[in-house]
Order: C-alpha cells, then sequence, then structure tokens
C-alpha cells in the first residue's frame, strides 16, 4: 500500500497529464492528436513555461512573485520601442532588456527582504507600477513594424523544433543543474523549508532570497522577448493573467506555496497540464468564460491540496 502512494505521489502529475491528453484525443482525435497541434502545446506552453521556472525558484526559497506578468508586458514593449523607435540593433535592445528586467527583479526581492513584507503583496504592488510604466513607455497603443529578425526566436524553426521549444529546453537545463547540482541550488530550498535554521548555519538568506527574485525577473524577461517575437509587436497587456497561470503551473506540478519543495520535470509537467487543458477547450469551442472558471478551480484545488498534504505532513511530525 506504501508503495502505491508513493507511485501515486510521485507520478501524480504526469498521470493527470496524460489523462488530459487520452481525453481530448478521444473528444477530438482529428484535431487535438495531430504532431503539428503537439508542438503548438509545447511552443504555446513553452512561454509560460519560461517564467515559471522562474516562479520556481522564488517560490522554493519561501516567496511568491506576482509581478511576472507585468514585467513580461513591460519587456515587450520596452524591447519594441528600442527596435523600432531608437534603431537599436537586436542584440543591444535584448541585453538591454534582460538587465532591465533583471534590476527590476532585484529591486522587488530586495524591497522584501529589507522591509520584511508579505512577497504577496510586495510584488502586487509592482506589478501596479510596471503596468503603468508599459503603458507610459508604448503610449497605450501597440508597437508594431517590427523588423523581420525580431521574429525569429518566436516563430522560427530550427528543423521541426520552434525556437520557442528549443530556448525553453536549455532553460530547463540550467535551472535543473543549479537546483540539483550546486550547493547554491541546495541553499534555496534550505532557506524555503526553515529561513532561521539556514541562517543559523552561515547562509546568507537575505542576499540568496534577493538573488531568486533576479533569477525570476531574468526568465520573465526572457519570456517577454519571445512573446514579442511571436505575437509580432509590443503589447502593454502582453502578459495579461500570465502570474496566475504560472503560479497555477507551479502548485499543480508540486511547487509548494511556503516553500522548500519544487521539482523542475514536475513544474514543466504542470506548465504542459495547463498548456494542454487551454488548447483542447479551445479547439473544443468552449467559452473563454467557461475556461477562466475551470483554470481557477483548478488553481484552488491544487492550493487546497497542498494545504492539506502540509497539515498532513505537520501531523505526522507532531505525532
Amino acid at each position: 500500500m506504501s508503495r502505491v502512494k508513493s507511485f501515486i505521489k510521485q507520478y501524480f502529475v504526469l498521470v493527470i497529464l496524460l489523462f488530459l491528453i487520452i481525453l481530448f484525443g478521444i473528444l477530438s482525435p482529428d484535431s487535438f492528436l495531430t504532431m503539428s497541434n503537439m508542438f503548438t502545446i509545447v511552443r504555446q506552453s513553452s512561454i509560460m513555461g519560461i517564467a515559471t521556472i522562474g516562479l520556481l525558484f522564488v517560490m522554493v526559497a519561501g516567496g511568491i512573485d506576482l509581478s511576472l506578468s507585468s514585467v513580461i508586458s513591460l519587456q515587450s514593449v520596452l524591447v519594441a520601442v528600442l527596435l523600432t523607435s531608437f534603431g537599436w540593433g537586436l542584440f543591444q535592445a535584448y541585453v538591454f532588456g534582460l538587465c532591465v528586467t533583471t534590476l527590476i527583479g532585484t529591486l522587488t526581492g530586495a524591497v522584501i527582504v529589507k522591509t520584511g513584507i508579505f512577497p504577496m503583496i510586495g510584488t502586487l504592488a509592482m506589478q501596479i507600477i510596471l503596468q503603468g510604466v508599459a503603458y507610459l513607455i508604448c503610449g497605450g497603443m501597440p508597437v508594431s513594424n517590427l523588423p523581420s529578425e525580431a521574429k525569429i526566436i518566436g516563430q522560427g524553426y530550427v528543423g521541426p523544433v520552434p525556437w520557442p521549444v528549443i530556448v525553453f529546453v536549455i532553460v530547463i537545463i540550467i535551472a535543473a543543474v543549479t537546483l540539483n547540482r550546486t550547493y547554491i541550488g541546495r541553499h534555496f530550498y534550505a532557506i524555503g523549508s526553515n529561513e532561521e535554521a539556514a541562517r543559523l548555519s552561515g547562509i546568507n538568506t537575505a542576499k540568496l532570497k534577493i538573488t531568486t527574485y533576479a533569477i525570476g525577473g531574468f526568465l520573465s524577461g526572457l519570456a517577454g522577448i519571445i512573446m514579442l517575437a511571436r505575437i509580432s509587436s509590443g503589447q502593454p497587456t502582453a502578459g495579461k493573467n500570465y502570474e496566475m497561470d504560472c503560479l497555477t503551473a507551479a502548485v499543480i506540478g508540486g511547487v509548494s506555496l511556503t516553500g522548500g519543495e519544487g521539482k523542475i520535470s514536475t513544474a514543466v509537467c504542470g506548465v504542459l497540464i495547463i498548456g494542454v487543458l487551454t488548447n483542447g477547450m479551445t479547439i473544443l469551442n468552449v467559452s473563454e468564460y467557461y475556461q477562466l472558471i475551470i483554470r481557477g478551480c483548478i488553481f484552488l484545488g491544487a492550493v487546497c491540496l497542498d494545504g492539506i498534504q502540509k497539515s498532513l505532513t505537520g501531523r505526522k511530525k507532531a505525532a
């Protein structure tokens, strides 16, 4: 019995993913179960996946970041303006944009760590501020007429594989190595599990927590660049609702809201679950309003499950 429980806990997310694929495959076999649609799902999930991995770093260390949607929007319009209005080259615009979003993440982390405010409140405030900045940069209007080479990273292919998928895979590998094979990754988990114990053991908890927000800012900025290339214009609302989708994917993927737990592999499965669900419901012509309700219910269920697991773990430790 214990082996069954262990198996379910380890592969639960993968089972859900396979169940959804089979379900939508049965309901719409001609449209859903095609190679082109599978690539479409992975390509569409890549942007959310990159941002979710950034969020995972923050959550593993005991934080949360609701500002990532505005970071994506800000990056989208910032790089678009640099390319079209200022005539910057692609490399310079990308590097500058990533430096800006990394700095934003660092600033967000510093404010939260140094003032001791709740991460949810601090990042929600940053979300509002950055959304306003995004509107100011573009004057509230989309920025179009991008150079053709700027669209490659979002629309191009290497053989049959879309560029966003390649970038996503590279991010997955680097993140997995960082979290699982380096002392910094172990320190992130230690901080999320028990920050005071980590501090007493000599870990610079403040510096590392700020670092997680910087990583989150960088990866959200990278997601913003790919988003810009994918939709061929800088949109001040490009990242709208991404914070909830990323948070839902992370929690479904086993990343704890209280920190100290989370794997790259299961988080990626969580991303694919949201991608398959959205794609399948769109193919079946499910109303966007119902889609919002369903995604909200899934998020609530995942949060409740996380809370129940934490409660049961706490009771076992007390016993």
